[in-house]
């Protein structure tokens, strides 16, 4: 039975008058809304001059339950504000899955792009809708031994990492080659005009210098092909593939807010073309509470006006059936999934990757790879652009996850944006003075290319650009001869071990064109004590 005075989608039609506000429009309006919002909050995942960010950038990671679920039975650990996720879960259970139809930005675009199919409507997908299902029981089963995947396939993250690393840094590079070449053309009107629209462009959207990303082309085409996939049927990820569409699913079964049919209804079936998801199968008396997104399509399309929306009790009909066999399937394939991710010999602290440097605050590696969901906003946030995504430098386990390359970019030090956007606390948000004497490995000179060793050339670029306070690199001056046998004097460059936080500003700056002279290892960072150096540095004498 209805719930009397309840509020449904029919309510929300003027008969009679020149327009119709109906739900779906309602709908399509507040998507856009919220994908500005998600835009927006994008742009501003940026310093601003400052080490405060000052917008909650983190807002739509905040709120993922699958994100906060996922962390928690890998790592244990539940790090900062996780109540915004509960909320989301509370009214999902309550009010269906409005976030996947209403809120959810890969939704949106998804539906943007499925507009571009010209073809007649979609048939139902046959079942395939259980397939996110078991892939997000999958994805449970590796959390509950320890790994951490969900991120690869979470829609947020997903958009995120995609944005940051692919999209952004194209269209970025895109629009300034553009303002680049008109500028050379000097074309009388068009020119000053172009510089004025850059600089407009320069103080709102446009990044303050240009990032760049190892892997932008292949996460850009991944995240375009599945955009593509709506060509083939309108919101293909969302139905068929979305873990978290499917945990929103799980949790909004028994919701209050529901799909009902009058009795003029007549079976003509065109709910079921326009149906986003697969909620609306044959019949007219049953519908799957777990897909259906709210769109309100089926009440638009309806030319009867039998359909509405409202609250309602009871149990809703046509439930969620995934097999017993099937589930069991999927939990056992994730957790069979652990030890092949964790064969790799770099897994072993002592044996990872010299050049795996993690970002200041990350926590140990295994605990960093349990937490860290590759969202990709350290990445985006990163002052100098030096953080970029792994492939193999830590296994599959730790695919996309972040390092820190300083040949690209160093360290900065007095940044600790990175610490201020992680939504898992796998990067901590640490005081900048505690940041400052966070250890991220240690810088190694290389002799056989140091130009004061290798050529008896003067150069002390690693001393002038090495941030900390006592310099971490040391100039010992020397007499040398040059190769016609002159007697020269120079200054050689030594490391400080007990100085040294391996930021990598001296492997970014060094003139040795190719790999450097001096460069930095994650050997004696400070976040594994397993991972130092084996020779440490002799005591100092006190001073007499």
């Amino acid at each position: 039975m209805r719930v009397s005075g309840s509020w449904t989608s029919r309510n929300c039609r003027s008969r009679g008058s020149v327009s119709e506000v109906t739900l779906a429009r309602t709908r399509r309006i507040v998507q856009g809304l919220f994908l500005a919002l998600f835009l927006f909050l994008f742009i501003q995942t940026e310093s601003k001059g400052t080490d405060e960010l000052g917008w909650p950038v983190r807002l739509f990671l905040d709120v993922d339950p699958l994100i906060v679920l996922t962390t928690f039975l890998a790592s244990r650990r539940a790090e900062g504000l996780f109540w915004p996720a509960l909320i989301l879960a509370g009214l999902t259970a309550l009010l269906g899955r409005f976030f996947c139809g209403w809120v959810c930005p890969l939704g949106t675009l998804n539906n943007l792009a499925g507009g571009l199919r010209t073809t007649r409507p979609n048939p139902p997908g046959a079942g395939w809708f259980r397939v996110k299902y078991y892939v997000l029981l999958g994805l449970l089963g590796m959390s509950l031994f320890g790994v951490q995947p969900a991120g690869i396939l979470d829609p947020i993250s997903l958009t995120i990492r995609s944005f940051s690393l692919a999209l952004y840094p194209a269209a970025s590079f895109a629009a300034t080659s553009l303002f680049d070449a008109i500028y050379r053309l000097n074309l009388p009107l068009v020119t000053p005009a172009s510089e004025a629209v850059y600089g407009l462009l320069q103080k709102t959207v446009l990044p303050f210098r240009q990032p760049w990303s190892a892997q932008g082309v292949f996460i850009g085409l991944t995240f375009l092909g599945l955009l593509a996939l709506n060509l083939v049927q309108r919101r293909f990820w969302c139905r068929f593939l979305c873990p978290l569409g499917a945990l929103l699913g799980l949790l909004s079964r028994r919701s209050v807010l529901r799909r009902s049919v009058s009795e003029e209804c007549d079976s003509c079936g065109a709910c079921v073309g326009v149906c986003q998801a697969d909620a609306v199968p044959a019949g007219k008396d049953r519908w799957r509470a777990s897909e259906c997104l709210l769109c309100s399509n089926c009440d638009d399309a309806c030319p009867k006006n039998a359909v509405s929306f409202g609250l309602m009790k009871g149990r809703p009909r046509g439930g969620l059936d995934l097999g017993r066999r099937k589930v069991m399937a999927s939990v056992f394939a994730g957790t069979f999934a652990v030890p092949l991710l964790r064969i790799s010999p770099l897994a072993r602290p002592r044996m990872s990757d010299a050049k795996l440097i993690r970002p200041p605050g990350a926590l140990a590696e295994t605990t960093f790879l349990q937490s860290c969901v590759r969202c990709g906003e350290c990445m985006k946030v990163c002052i100098t652009g030096g953080l970029q995504p792994t492939l193999l430098e830590a296994g599959l386990e730790g695919l996309w996850t972040p390092v820190l390359v300083p040949r690209i970019g160093y360290c900065e030090f007095g940044c600790t944006l990175c610490g201020q956007v992680c939504p898992t606390g796998a990067i901590r948000k640490l005081p900048l003075e505690r940041k400052q004497q966070e250890r991220l490995g240690h810088a190694a000179i290389d002799k056989g290319r140091c130009l004061p060793f290798a050529h008896a050339t003067p150069c002390i670029v690693c001393e002038e650009t090495c941030p900390t306070p006592k310099k971490a690199i040391w100039l010992e001056q020397v007499a040398v001869k040059d190769r016609n046998g002159r007697p020269i004097r120079l200054q050689q460059p030594h490391v400080d071990l007990a100085a040294c936080i391996g930021c990598g500003a001296c492997e970014k700056h060094c003139p040795v064109v190719g790999q450097p002279a001096i460069y930095v290892t994650s050997a004696g960072e400070s976040r594994e004590e397993e991972h130092q150096i084996l020779l440490q540095p002799p005591p100092v004498a006190p001073a007499k």
